[in-house]
């Protein structure tokens, strides 16, 4: 591609809602964990290795018996509530800004189990009835990129 010549109309992507594809048999509920693998699919949350939290889905998305891409999943990126873990994967206020990990599609730990679970997200705050992440995939690469 060359440089300009002339004024272009470039597009921009607006907002926090995002699209992707659904991996093969995979069942995500609305609200769920949604986390992206290496594939670039996305997955509901779980313990497993090689992904990546991407947000909190919007709808429920059943592609259990579809291949991966039949289906697409819309989901949000930014800051929502899950559960805690519990004993000592239980999330406190002095984790906060640490990365937190996926045990399920509703639960983050402080821990990645050891080198059982996926970063999920940041952990942006916790209260009584859980810890507030957030869903951030470029900077949470950046995070995977620099520990690696």
């Amino acid at each position: 591609m060359t440089a300009l010549s002339q004024d272009r109309n470039t597009p921009r992507l607006q907002g926090d809602m995002r699209r992707g594809d659904v991996a093969a048999a995979t069942l995500i509920y609305a609200g769920a964990i949604v986390m992206r693998d290496a594939a670039g699919n996305l997955n509901d949350g779980a313990t497993a290795t090689d992904l990546v939290g991407a947000g909190r889905a919007e709808e429920q998305v059943d592609n259990s018996s579809g291949s991966a891409g039949d289906l697409t999943c819309n989901y949000r990126s930014g800051v929502f509530r899950y559960a805690n873990s519990t004993s000592t994967d239980e999330i406190t206020k002095a984790d906060i800004g640490a990365v937190c990990f996926a045990v399920d599609d509703q639960t983050v730990a402080k821990t990645d189990g050891t080198g059982t679970r996926s970063p999920a997200g940041f952990i942006d705050g916790v209260d009584d009835l859980g810890v507030w992440v957030r869903f951030d995939e470029a900077l949470l690469n950046a995070w995977i990129d620099g520990v690696a």
